[in-house]
């Protein structure tokens, strides 16, 4: 696996390394022993799938508060997907900051994404399935969100939206959470 930095301390686009032959390629999507080596959790406690009919659907921004918050190795194993994920440590020097990137069946991509970092993804494709691998249990009570149009965060999304939960309308803005904490 190649492990690739990001701009957000923590947070890795791990690409495969297939070794190839007549039948086709195998190649390691995890390995306990590189990401100890990489400072990132191994443990993995629940894995989900998501599947996505539209071309267009968000699903997004998630996150788990302390202290039950979770790290996530991310895949996109059918159609594509723009992942996005936002560093919500206080504390931190990318604090709010942002990146995206491309996971698709055909490139194979991962994103890791840490403890504390929102995640949210729009489909670049319709029927598109994600797959998840989890550090924590899901835990109602100390999930949490941004609304993935928030003037702050200012992501740019690859599509019009088409389709996206009640639920993740409904997020604050962060103007009004960050009322009077320095940004």
């Amino acid at each position: 696996m190649i492990f690739n930095t990001t701009i957000l301390q923590g947070a890795f686009i791990i690409d495969i390394e297939p070794r190839s032959d007549s039948r086709g390629f195998f190649s390691r999507t995890f390995c306990a022993q590189q990401f100890i080596e990489h400072g990132l959790e191994v443990t993995n406690v629940q894995c989900s799938i998501a599947f996505n009919h539209k071309q267009g659907t968000i699903r997004g921004m998630h996150y788990q508060d302390r202290p039950l918050a979770e790290a996530k190795l991310v895949r996109c194993t059918s159609g594509a997907i723009y992942d996005v994920i936002v560093d919500m440590r206080p504390n931190s020097r990318t604090y709010l900051a942002h990146i995206g990137v491309e996971l698709s069946a055909e490139n194979r991509r991962s994103l890791y994404v840490p403890e504390m970092f929102a995640h949210g993804y729009q489909t670049l494709t319709d029927d598109t399935e994600v797959g998840y691998q989890m550090n924590k249990l899901y835990t109602p009570g100390c999930d949490r969100g941004l609304r993935y149009d928030d003037p702050i965060l200012g992501i740019q999304w690859q599509l019009p939206v088409s389709e996206i939960a009640d639920k993740d309308l409904t997020w604050s803005l962060l103007e009004s959470m960050l009322v009077g904490i320095e940004k």
